[in-house]
């Protein structure tokens, strides 16, 4: 998004502060230097551009500097994915364990990467030729691991902490043995997270009570020569265990000077590396959320049922365990920090303190939690002798960076990714963004083959719609949408829409009704449950006069509909079409047109006075 809002953030001040916050000082910000250039390289489009399927729910991804992204899925497999001049294209899977990936890392070189599991066993794999090279037997099952070496280092230094004590131990990846070069015991208790600054070679770790310390990757020791403190308590290290919070994931900025922390209070928070000292914090609690929606900020404003529905998978992931932590990444030039809400993926500018734009807000059935960002490899010849702005954009050829957000979500198979470029509208609608590159699981197919077997070939294929303002013939399709005809026709034989109101109209988008209470709130399916999407890739939002589905949700249908005045492609697969206006278009526009307050209700009732079926 263009528009830039505030976001809802905590000055951090030498004193706490009790009461309400002080105005903020006259004194304006300094705006950043060069920030369009910084967001030109950064993906830019509101709806996720490709997905792509794994055999299990995707719980890690990775982005690697020899341009691969890596994913791994709570199954135990991996894969590899080369980053093409636009796109992506799979270049290998391996099974990496029998049990779930607990764990993977990519050395800050982009040549190695790691993946471990309670099975006692870290798997080790040569990025650029996307094979296994090493295998390393534990004696202890692993909690987190992490790279911990320079480019150009003689050993590939990999730390592995253990599950159940306190102890890290440091094993070198090309040895071919099994036994650690170093080991001692880092925090008071096992730790939970690392994460290697390259810049300063030194590891930032925190353990489960979240106490943060930097260590050393040759000694295991306090690395006093490279950070401006010597004690903790002059530092802001302690504002996670103040907050009787922990560390969820740690991400250093690619200049080191940096490193976010998200938290299970839903708070991330940026600490310089090397005063200790907090920077920002920014507050995305539920209650934040909250206060968002009730303060009507456009950036931030969602449908009342949309914003409940969402609220509702946060309380899910918060009873769910093994949930991907979510975690906030740095862009290639420090400036923006990038992290995963319940109202998208939001990039913030750390200078001016404002959210830049939001990715994602209109994906409606996805959470994304974790995340990676590729911003094409910087080290290549190619693009070091091109000033950064025409690097990334040029009018006439490819981009020489496709810049790419890599993301997973919520109890979701897929893999997803954000581009500058919006999702195509393919002539061929089997060629969409979702690619079905696995099989779907057995159930899902055998649920597909069943639908509606026994009740396709008595559906009606038509009904006329008689409104206060004119009659609205509609073709039906039970063939590719069986259950939701079954649901909507057998209503209307009921007299269920009878006398019912368009709830609501908006000019230039679509007019909706179906509801018995009249507010949106109401109606149930002819099963007294919500009944599932039924998407078909030849029935999309494409054309004006589109009979489609009003739900809240992913399989939340029920007996509301709407019918479309404009082409409207980004409701395709988040609303079932199951139907087309053929005669009385007219009278849809007329309904558009009414006047209505601001909650988009016409002043004047327009109804449904019944729907007739004609005899086939």
């Amino acid at each position: 998004m263009d528009g830039k809002e505030s976001l809802t953030v905590v000055e951090i001040e030498a004193e706490p502060v009790v009461g309400p916050a002080p105005p903020p000082p006259r004194s304006r910000k300094r705006p950043l230097q060069f920030e369009q250039t910084y967001l030109d390289s950064l993906p830019s489009a509101n709806m996720y551009e490709k997905s792509f399927m794994h055999r299990d729910v995707v719980t890690h991804v990775a982005v690697s500097q020899t341009e691969f992204l890596i994913t791994g899925s709570a199954d135990g497999h991996l894969k590899f994915w080369k980053k093409k001049p636009i796109g992506i294209e799979f270049a290998k899977h391996f099974r990496s364990h029998l049990g779930p990936i607990e764990g993977l890392a990519v050395s800050s070189d982009g040549l190695l990467c790691c993946t471990i599991s309670n099975d006692k066993s870290v798997k080790i794999y040569d990025v650029v030729n996307y094979d296994m090279m090493v295998m390393i037997r534990l004696p202890f099952v692993p909690g987190t691991v992490e790279w911990v070496y320079k480019q150009g280092d003689v050993k590939a230094k990999l730390a592995i902490s253990d599950r159940n004590c306190s102890y890290v131990h440091i094993y070198d990846a090309r040895s071919g043995t099994n036994e650690p070069i170093i080991f001692k015991e880092i925090h008071m208790g096992p730790v939970k997270v690392m994460k290697y600054n390259h810049t300063f070679n030194t590891v930032i770790s925190a353990d489960e009570k979240g106490i943060i310390e930097y260590w050393c990757p040759a000694t295991l020791q306090f690395p006093e020569d490279r950070v401006s403190f010597k004690l903790k308590s002059d530092t802001s290290l302690f504002e996670v265990v103040k907050c009787k919070t922990t560390v969820s994931a740690i991400e250093v900025s690619p200049d080191g000077k940096q490193f976010a922390i998200t938290s299970p209070d839903r708070k991330i928070r940026v600490f310089y590396f090397r005063s200790g000292k907090l920077r920002r914090q920014y507050d995305e609690s539920l209650e934040a959320a909250q206060e968002l929606q009730r303060a009507d900020v456009p950036l931030y404003r969602l449908e009342a049922i949309d914003f409940g529905r969402r609220i509702a998978v946060e309380k899910e992931i918060e009873k769910t365990e093994n949930v991907p932590q979510p975690n906030a990444i740095f862009d290639e030039s420090s400036n923006f920090i990038i992290y995963a809400t319940l109202l998208g993926i939001k990039v913030v500018n750390l200078q001016t303190n404002k959210v830049a734009r939001i990715l994602g807000k209109v994906e409606n059935n996805d959470r994304f939690l974790k995340i990676a960002l590729y911003q094409g490899d910087r080290n290549s010849k190619k693009v070091r002798k091109i000033p950064a702005a025409a690097a990334n954009v040029n009018e006439n050829k490819d981009p020489l960076t496709d810049p790419t957000l890599l993301c997973c979500a919520f109890k979701k198979h897929r893999i997803y990714l954000f581009s500058r470029r919006e999702p195509e509208e393919p002539e061929d609608a089997t060629k969409g963004r979702d690619v079905f590159n696995e099989k779907p699981p057995a159930d899902e197919l055998l649920a597909a083959s069943d639908i509606g077997k026994s009740v396709t070939t008595s559906l009606p294929e038509n009904v006329i719609m008689h409104t206060s303002l004119g009659d609205i013939h509609i073709k039906l399709y039970p063939e590719e949408c069986p259950k939701t005809v079954e649901n909507f026709t057998t209503h209307c034989r009921n007299g269920y829409y009878d006398n019912l109101i368009f709830h609501r109209v908006i000019k230039g988008f679509m007019i909706q009704t179906g509801d018995p209470l009249g507010d949106g709130t109401g109606g149930q399916s002819i099963w007294g449950r919500e009944f599932e999407d039924e998407f078909h890739k030849s029935l999309r939002h494409d054309r004006p006069f589109t009979l489609s589905m009003a739900n809240a949700g992913q399989n939340t249908n029920g007996s509301q509909f709407f019918i479309t005045t404009v082409a409207t492609p980004w409701l395709d697969n988040k609303h079932t079409v199951f139907g087309r206006v053929v005669k009385g278009m007219d009278v849809v526009q007329g309904i558009e047109k009414v006047k209505t307050d601001k909650q988009d209700k016409p002043y004047q009732d327009v109804k449904i006075l019944n729907v007739t079926i004609p005899k086939s």
